[in-house]
């Protein structure tokens, strides 16, 4: 999907910025931004970035998350490549990153001395923590899940499970973005850039807020999620026909009288015991045994005929591939072509709103190590001979 000539300009165009990220949590602040309009210029090490070369769960890392990017190689060991990346920098809005504590320091490219050259430079910092007693700790997505309270609140009692995706990397870079444009919309008061942190940790925190309030209100210790008391009697996983899985919402009294007309359940419609929601709630015990075996006899696919016809929550049991044939993705546009590092095409999730009617696109493919090294160096006053001279 490529921008046309006559497409109105995106929010962002016209902003550079600078990104010293990997894995997921920076690149999903640079990709956000670039999908906006940015010009987000990816700098890699000699040889890549080592996400391209992820497998198993980290297969898709690099293609998600690094659309709309340029990238640049340059040895940032050295004091040429340092000093070229602050070239770069220089012409920036914008810098993101997401090494370790103390490695940008190292490198001359922390936000007190680039603001001494750019002082109307943003500085976007994505760590594990912000500053504080566990500042120095090694983070991971899992690592906050488990010490923030979501992998208790995903799994079974006694039995924390990390949530399915990399849902606080992901989060954190949104929020890292997020702060980026609030920088943007102080500077156009001030004049001046500032620095942005986002954390693992803070953003898990932020995630099961919900809880903790929860356990304020009610002075009870807060139940994980496969074990709590629903709010609804009927908010289940059901299996139904041929071992077919589907789950099955009726979340108020006159979802219960629609549900019952349209099954035909005509002895539980007429229990006073089941005539409002919170006894049915009470009734779960022996209610939902007795539901889960009227069921059975349907096939996924009927129920869930049946419940769209009605007005009724319903969803089939997706796996992620599944998600690359999906209709509504397909008809409405939320897909478009990936290129791979090794030369073929998939399909990857736009972002998930929508500007003018339009979801923002890719403009760009994510790009090959150093393909535009060359090129923006030029821009940047580098010789040829320079620029050769800078390559590994």
């Amino acid at each position: 999907m490529n921008a046309t000539n006559n497409a109105p300009a995106l929010p962002y165009a016209g902003i550079r910025v600078i990104e010293f990220t990997h894995m997921v949590m920076g690149p999903t602040c640079g990709m956000l931004l670039a999908d906006l309009g940015a010009e987000v210029i990816k700098i890699e090490p000699p040889g890549g970035d080592s996400t391209r070369n992820l497998r198993g769960s980290g297969a898709g890392f690099f293609p998600m998350f690094n659309r709309n990017k340029k990238s640049v190689v340059l040895d940032l060991k050295t004091a040429a490549g340092q000093e070229a990346a602050r070239r770069l920098i220089d012409g920036a809005d914008i810098v993101s990153e997401n090494f370790k504590a103390g490695v940008m320091e190292k490198l001359g490219l922390d936000y007190a001395r680039l603001k001494q050259r750019n002082p109307r430079l943003i500085y976007v910092s994505h760590k594990g923590f912000l500053p504080g007693p566990y500042e120095h700790r090694t983070a991971l997505d899992e690592v906050v899940q488990m010490m923030g309270g979501l992998a208790y609140m995903t799994g079974r009692p006694g039995d924390p499970l990390r949530a399915g995706t990399s849902v606080n990397d992901i989060m954190g870079g949104m929020f890292g973005a997020i702060g980026a444009m609030a920088a943007l919309a102080q500077r156009e008061q001030t004049g001046a850039g500032s620095e942005v942190q986002s954390a693992l940790f803070e953003n898990n925190v932020f995630l099961v807020g919900q809880h903790m309030l929860q356990a304020a209100i009610t002075g009870r210790s807060v139940a994980p999620m496969p074990s709590r008391v629903s709010a609804w009697a009927i908010y289940d996983v059901f299996t139904v026909r041929d071992g077919e899985q589907i789950f099955l919402a009726v979340v108020s009294d006159k979802q219960w009288d629609i549900f019952c007309r349209a099954l035909g359940l005509s002895e539980l419609h007429g229990d006073p015991r089941l005539a409002t929601n919170n006894g049915r709630v009470e009734a779960r015990e022996w209610l939902m045994p007795q539901l889960r075996a009227l069921l059975a006899a349907h096939s996924a696919a009927e129920l869930g005929a049946l419940f769209e016809a009605n007005g009724l929550p319903f969803a089939p049991i997706t796996k992620p591939e599944q998600l690359l044939q999906d209709p509504h993705l397909l008809a409405t546009g939320g897909l478009a072509p990936i290129a791979l590092g090794d030369g073929r095409e998939t399909l990857a999730p736009l972002l998930p709103f929508t500007l003018d009617g339009a979801r923002p696109g890719v403009r760009l493919q994510p790009p090959q190590a150093g393909e535009h090294t060359a090129q923006l160096l030029r821009e940047a006053g580098y010789s040829d001979a320079e620029i050769a001279a800078l390559q590994p």
